[in-house]
């Protein structure tokens, strides 16, 4: 085979080429679900025995699996899947891989070269399909370049902003036999700050009475998180992180100042309200951390640091921005003199999180918050949690402290039916963490199909799904838009500990905080794919309203 980083040409098949370009990169696992039109790259894998393939339900269960095992992971997830069919049901794993900039690269059996614009059997044109929620989308016509093209979407994938690529294979050029050449496995780049903007940032930073860091995706994928410790702790800064990056910087740290999301609570508002200096490191600044791109007003000095050019300026106009590798920038930040006293500032305002997150608990208060203190009091600290979209997250979220690093997998694109498939994928890629999914029935029944994957793989996930018979957070929006005016989202009582045991896997019930506890003991000890069905009051509709609540706000 060579050394990696040596060219080497062989004679072999397209498909064959494929599987020793993911050995080459490292590739353990592969996700999909089987394809006539790919046949020869699974005969190709199953002659690889240090790669497994991991057969899926549906398609869109193996990319959300594979998105998850690549954020756990911080390597490129692979997922396969057949033609049109298969590309459209996977496309919502794509799209969560390229606004969460999760790196993916995406294998796609194509129909029949000779076939192509007749609308053949299936047929779709993939790259123009999928362009644009890819980084990159190609379909290899010559098999001589297949290590070309496929080792180019594994670097495309993982550098710069990371995202997902596409590569479509025709089915008559995957069996076809080349001289194929295998170059380098390129590294990651890592590029640091230059100096003069390195103290372009001193010079901002000197000035600023209230600066606020808000850090996102790109310091985790740098595995960063420590370097934002130390700098933060160095300059005394408060830091506040980006939507779902919870586990980006210690919850219980004095600098911690708490999480720009969904419902976000009016303190942390105010935090960034009150800065006049914001340092954005690793994040988009997307919709959401932006609260509608409202936060960050004109009045405020910018400086934005990203792996990529793209984001800089995308949304904000920066008065500094630098295409950095965050590892490299907090690194060089924690060097520089400034002599600002932010003490006090930082103080403040983690006083003011504190006070919005604090978990006071009465009998009164709806169930999801006492799933929280249990949850916060019974689980590892190194316990890994992975959330679907909808509101029952928001008390996770608003209550649930994360000590350590890499705990934390959610879709920043929102994409329901993420959940559970993730944090499959995520328990694949760190085996030793206990890894626990939170969804609402809603989303769990979009791919619920995957929990008898985790039977068949033995993939000891725990799932809670907080069940209250409906699309709560759709509902949500009914009644505060068209009060008392219900369409489409009231869901049927369905018991999903029985689905669970009829595919294998444990399956308990919980209406109590109690009965929470005893099942989720019973589950953390048996080390088996279980499911915990919460049931929940459809009352509660979100952590700070209830439909009482949005009636009674309608009527004034």
């Amino acid at each position: 085979m060579g050394k990696k980083g040596v060219c080497q040409t062989e004679r072999m098949t397209a498909a064959q080429a494929i599987v020793t370009c993911l050995k080459r990169e490292g590739i353990r696992r592969v996700y999909g679900v089987p394809g006539e039109s790919y046949l020869p790259l699974l005969d190709a894998l199953l002659d690889e025995t240090s790669i497994d393939l991991i057969s899926n339900r549906h398609e869109s269960g193996a990319a959300f699996m594979a998105e998850g095992y690549a954020k756990a992971s911080l390597t490129p997830g692979v997922v396969m899947a057949t033609r049109g069919v298969g590309a459209s049901n996977l496309s919502i794993g794509v799209h969560t891989a390229y606004q969460d900039s999760t790196p993916m690269v995406v294998f796609l059996g194509q129909v029949h070269s000779g076939f192509r614009g007749r609308e053949g059997f299936q047929e779709i044109d993939l790259e123009q399909y999928l362009q644009p929620i890819a980084k990159w989308t190609v379909e290899v016509t010559d098999p001589a370049r297949m290590p070309e093209l496929v080792q180019r979407a594994f670097r495309v994938a993982r550098t710069g902003r990371p995202g997902p690529v596409v590569v479509s294979l025709p089915e008559d050029v995957l069996p076809a036999q080349a001289d194929m050449t295998f170059g380098p496995v390129a590294a990651n780049p890592r590029p640091a700050p230059a100096d003069a903007e390195i103290s372009q940032a001193e010079n901002l930073l000197t000035k600023a009475a209230r600066p606020l860091i808000i850090a996102g995706g790109g310091v985790k994928q740098a595995q960063a998180e420590d370097s934002l410790v130390t700098f933060a702790e160095t300059h005394h800064i408060p830091v506040i992180a980006a939507f779902r990056r919870h586990d980006v910087f210690p919850n219980d740290h004095p600098l911690y100042a708490g999480h720009l999301g969904l419902g976000t609570h009016p303190n942390i508002l105010q935090t960034v309200a009150e800065a006049d200096t914001i340092l954005a490191i690793g994040t988009r600044l997307s919709e959401v951390t932006t609260q509608d791109y409202q936060i960050i007003t004109p009045d405020k000095t910018l400086i934005h640091m990203d792996i990529s050019h793209e984001p800089i300026g995308q949304v904000y106009p920066p008065d500094l921005g630098v295409v950095t590798d965050a590892s490299e920038a907090l690194a060089a930040l924690t060097a520089i003199d400034v002599p600002g006293d932010w003490q006090n500032w930082a103080d403040e305002r983690r006083q003011a999180f504190a006070a919005s997150s604090r978990l006071d608990i009465s009998h009164n208060d709806p169930i999801n918050k006492h799933i929280v203190k249990v949850m916060d009091r019974m689980l590892p600290e190194e316990t890994l949690l992975t959330t679907d979209a909808g509101n029952f997250a928001g008390w996770f979220h608003k209550h649930y402290v994360f000590t350590e690093k890499q705990t934390y997998v959610g879709p920043t694109s929102g994409a329901m039916g993420y959940g559970m498939p993730a944090a499959l994928g995520a328990k694949m890629a760190l085996p030793a963490k206990p890894v626990i999914a939170l969804t609402g029935d809603g989303g769990f029944m979009m791919t619920m199909q995957e929990l008898e994957t985790a039977v068949r793989y033995h993939i000891p996930v725990i799932t809670l799904v907080f069940n209250n018979r409906m699309y709560g957070t759709i509902r949500m929006h009914q009644e505060m838009h068209y009060p008392e005016k219900v369409i489409g989202t009231g869901l049927g009582d369905v018991s999903f500990a029985k689905i669970a045991q009829s595919v294998g896997a444990d399956g308990y019930t919980a209406g109590t905080p109690e009965e929470f506890a005893k099942a989720l003991e019973t589950a953390l000890q048996a080390n088996k794919p279980a499911v915990i069905d919460i049931a929940t009051d459809q009352e509660h509709i979100s952590v700070s309203s209830t439909i009482t609540n949005l009636h009674d706000r309608a009527s004034n």
